[in-house]
């Protein structure tokens, strides 16, 4: 993976998981960089759980990806708020 490719992935990611954290009840901690991380996690299950299907954007498949995204933000933002 170039450093091209990992910027645009990257970009797509926080994109997917910026809205999978409005969708969400809860916020993601750590801003951003807590947004990449929930990102490639949520892309990671999403496509181990659903697989590849759905629009794909640069090998990225949008809607398993969100549902992950979506998943991993649920789970760290109910821990945050459990833990405050």
């Amino acid at each position: 993976m170039s450093v091209l490719s990992f910027i645009i992935t990257a970009f797509i990611v926080v994109i997917i998981a910026a809205v999978a954290e409005k969708l969400s009840p809860f916020s993601m901690p750590g801003s951003w960089a807590g947004l990449i991380i929930a990102g490639f996690i949520g892309e990671w299950i999403g496509g181990v759980i659903f697989g590849p299907w759905g629009p794909m954007v640069w090998g990225i498949s949008l809607i398993p990806a969100l549902v992950g995204a979506f998943i991993v933000i649920f789970i760290v933002g109910l821990f945050a708020d459990l833990f405050k």
